[in-house]
């Protein structure tokens, strides 16, 4: 076994290694940048080195840094996680170069399987069924155009470097390909110094499904079954299942073989995913599944796999890495329960998904699940790296009952004041087609009005809130009660408090506890946390754009403020910018009127749901 092993990544992943690595008594050591200094994996790892700044580009994915670090602390191995160096062949020839073991997939593997090309061609070779489609050197907009002609429309066309969704659009008639062909180009030039593509038919009723394999340096590959990674947000993954529902077991022999032959005619070492898609029209069938791409490295939801088959994949990695054999034939494998995860994120919903970065003061998540986190209550969400927050892992006897423990973990996260999506995936994991397993990957854009109403506190938790409100013993009897009083009548329970960025007047009713987190006090339900406060006197009745404040949408900047005290605005007009994690968010002024308040300027770090701006409305 490995003596000592440096992992060359961040986050849940270092920490979900470093858990196995010492299991197996292997000395960690951590890398990271300066802004990660204090995360958890740090703490954990046996010793820590600092590569450079918050910038991947400086830190993450330098790799002479990561190489001196090595040397420096004794590492005899590498393990690169997944994402940043972790499908890099270059990087994985210098680890070798270097001494070194490469905790991953062979580089020529990663090379063969890394251009979608050429990807295709090898599998075509070894017998595995590919998309229908065209993916020819001839890359001239008349050749393009006539092969999507020749494979019928819709056709989707695939940067052949592509991934993470880049490089990629759908053409549904023959007079839009040209101006989808530009776009895509672009797009993919910008992103990966590649605009070649490729042209498949597109799949109506896509379903993404993919095999986890294993192979050894002894010549033996192996699969683990299937996963089902169909619910999507502009193709990336939400809640990810295995095994994948409504798979028989004539599709599955046949897919997990396919997965097999794909992985063998490279060479393939370590652990690696085989994605398919396939037409759910009619059910998963064995002449409706597709070769997609392999990503040659270990994937986010691989917990599934492990909860369904007791195993542990990054032991896998590490036996295989030393030279051991698998440490289970294909016989000896099986499938037990159901699992499901959901990625948690720092991010709004409500607001178009837009990051929500800043300290993660009050932090509670599931304790009944297994619960993947990166972060701990009082770290940073900082706008520099991936916002994922915990991965939420369950296991369970059946589908349906994975489903409802996933939908209960999700309810049940307390964050603050960072927003989250944790309402949203309860919502996912509790929607009847879901449920029922009617999904695809445009399940979520068609229910999108569903899983992401309109943010506001339920009548339960405006009751909560009213009755935290109601003093136990107000100072100077019944006149210092927020609640009604009349002479010779019982005490009127309405309560006015300020929630959700208006002002409720409701009958106080015990609910879930507020806790005091701060100067705020927070109600937190079904996954959403929720601040409330009597209301402010002169306030205009709350908060809400239509009261005339204008709120913080999410934590950031204020780079450019367009207005003065006592300006006259009219309705649409630009009043500041905010920008978070490289996106920028203009605020409008919701009706005609006068600047009232200001206070804020350029410059100003702002949370999230505060107010910036007042705008008085003009008298009718």
């Amino acid at each position: 076994m490995i003596e000592s092993l440096l992992i060359a990544n961040r986050g849940e992943i270092a920490r979900r290694i470093i858990r196995t690595a010492r299991a197996l008594g292997v000395r960690t050591i951590a890398v990271h940048s300066d802004v990660d200094a204090g995360l958890p994996f740090v703490r954990e790892a046996d010793q820590a080195v600092c590569i450079g700044p918050a910038p991947a580009r400086d830190s993450y994915l330098v790799a002479d840094r990561i190489l001196a670090a090595a040397h420096a602390t004794g590492a005899a191995a590498i393990h690169p996680g997944y994402g940043f160096l972790s499908e890099n062949a270059g990087f994985a020839e210098a680890v070798a170069a270097a001494g070194l073991v490469w905790v991953g997939a062979p580089p020529a593997a990663i090379r063969a399987m890394g251009l979608k090309d050429a990807a295709k061609a090898r599998m075509i070779a070894a017998g595995v069924p590919v998309t229908p489609g065209y993916l020819g050197e001839n890359q001239s907009p008349e050749r393009l155009r006539a092969e999507a002609d020749a494979i019928g429309y819709p056709v989707l066309i695939k940067a052949v470097a592509g991934g993470g969704g880049k490089g990629m659009r759908r053409v549904d008639a023959g007079d839009a390909f040209a101006d989808a062909l530009g776009s895509c180009r672009r797009e993919a030039a910008a992103a990966f110094g590649d605009d070649r593509v490729l042209i498949e038919k597109y799949i109506l009723s896509p379903r993404h499904i993919e095999v986890q394999v294993f192979g050894d340096t002894h010549g033996s590959v192996v699969h683990l079954f299937e996963r089902d990674c169909s619910l999507q947000r502009r193709h990336q993954k939400v809640i990810e299942e295995a095994p994948a529902p409504g798979m028989d077991a004539a599709t599955r022999a046949f897919v997990c073989d396919a997965a097999v032959r794909a992985a063998h005619a490279v060479g393939y070492v370590g652990a690696g995913t085989i994605e398919f898609i396939a037409d759910g029209s009619d059910g998963l069938r064995p002449d409706r599944i597709w070769f997609m791409e392999m990503n040659t490295r270990l994937q986010v939801e691989h917990p599934v796999t492990e909860a369904i088959t007791g195993t542990d994949l990054v032991e896998w990695q590490l036996r295989v890495a030393s030279g051991e054999p698998l440490p289970l034939r294909q016989d000896q494998l099986s499938i037990t329960g159901w699992a499901m995860e959901a990625r948690l994120y720092a991010e709004n919903p409500a607001t178009g998904f837009l990051p929500s970065t800043g300290p993660l003061t009050h932090l509670r998540l599931p304790t009944d699940i297994r619960v993947d986190a990166g972060v701990g209550e009082g770290d940073e969400v900082t706008p520099h790296y991936d916002p994922m927050i915990a991965k939420l892992i369950v296991h369970r006897p059946t589908r349906d009952a994975a489903a409802g423990a996933l939908a209960q973990a999700a309810s049940s996260v307390e964050v603050w004041p960072v927003r989250t999506n944790a309402a949203f995936l309860a919502a996912c994991a509790g929607h009847p087609d879901f449920r029922a397993a009617r999904i695809d990957t445009g399940f979520i854009e068609r229910h999108l009005d569903v899983l992401v109403p309109e943010p506001q506190p339920s009548e339960a938790v405006i009751a909560a809130a009213a009755a935290a409100l109601v003093p136990t013993d107000p100072a100077g009897g019944p006149w210092g009660a927020l609640t009604g009083f009349r002479t010779n009548a019982t005490a009127d329970l309405r309560v006015a408090v300020a929630i959700g960025g208006k002002t409720h007047v409701a009958v106080a009713e015990a609910g879930p506890p507020p806790v005091a987190i701060g100067e705020d006090r927070v109600i937190f339900a079904d996954g959403e946390g929720w601040a409330f406060a009597p209301p402010v006197a002169g306030g205009g009745g709350g908060a809400a754009a239509s009261d005339g404040a204008i709120l913080s949408p999410m934590p950031g900047r204020v780079i450019a403020v367009d207005i003065a005290m006592g300006d006259v605005v009219t309705a649409g007009q630009r009043l500041l910018v905010l920008e978070a994690m490289k996106m920028e968010q203009a605020l409008l002024a919701p009706f005609d009127g006068t600047v009232e308040a200001l206070t804020i300027a350029t410059g100003d770090q702002v949370a999230e749901g505060v107010v910036l701006a007042r705008i008085a409305k003009d008298a009718a």
